[in-house]
């Protein structure tokens, strides 16, 4: 479905991205994972074409990405960054602005608007606002205003981490219901190993702004994958297992 080929990012005299093949097939729900730094924010809004590279190629569905067709490619997408960003206006209004830029009649944004908000538990907030959303609720708004735009990839950058645990867990665990149900193919950036067996099993590292290796987290938490930024990584999860044991 998406795929990019000597890819480049370069910014001043940086190299941000070099990235010489990586693929996401339909239906794929790929976890990228890398640490601080790395370019993993940067490569998931090159592959959602919200940051064009200097060199090399994207290609959607087969075609050659261009200055032509970058919109209504980028129309087929959405993406969830951590951060909400909603408009100052009513959920309902939120979760509808992506469909009426896209001159969807009115009756059919109707009814995509209050399915996904009765799908993401949200119909009594419709005629709230930001100011008086928590967190949590936010972010269902989010995944709302993604969701009904029907996307046939989404993106997510660290869409859940500033929340609290419980909180996390629960959208983690609705949107991988999200995900199964509308087979919507996926790439979800973490920092938190634990985060992605709520999505899935399929890995990759990112480090230095090369992907370093792809597949399965239980391999990487077993400890089997002899990659410096794989064991750099696990580190802080291999202590926590320490002092689990320590403790009793």
């Amino acid at each position: 479905m998406l795929a990019v080929k000597d890819l480049l990012l370069v910014r001043g005299k940086k190299t941000i991205l070099q990235i010489d093949e990586f693929k996401l097939n339909q239906g794929d729900r790929v976890a990228l994972i890398g640490p601080n730094g790395a370019g993993k924010s940067t490569f998931l809004k090159t592959l959602a074409l919200l940051e064009k590279p200097t060199a090399g190629s994207v290609f959607f569905r087969g075609q050659l990405v261009n200055n032509i067709n970058t919109l209504s490619f980028r129309r087929r997408m959405a993406v969830v960054f951590q951060e909400p960003l909603l408009l100052n206006t009513t959920v309902y209004n939120n979760v509808a602005q992506g469909l009426k830029f896209r001159s969807v009649e009115r009756a059919d944004i109707d009814r995509r608007v209050n399915y996904w908000l009765k799908k993401l538990g949200i119909t009594d907030l419709s005629n709230r606002t930001p100011l008086h959303l928590s967190g949590g609720e936010a972010q269902r708004v989010n995944l709302a205003r993604a969701f009904v735009l029907e996307p046939e990839v989404v993106f997510l950058d660290e869409p859940f981490s500033a929340l609290d645990f419980p909180t996390r867990v629960d959208l983690l665990e609705k949107l991988g219901e999200l995900l199964t149900n509308t087979a919507t193919t996926a790439l979800f950036v973490t920092h938190d190993f634990m985060e992605i067996p709520y999505l899935t099993d399929n890995v990759a590292v990112i480090d230095g702004g090369s992907v370093v290796h792809r597949g399965g987290v239980r391999e990487i938490m077993k400890g089997s994958v002899a990659i410096p930024a794989v064991r750099r990584l696990l580190r802080p999860y291999q202590k926590s297992a320490m002092m689990r044991e320590y403790m009793g």
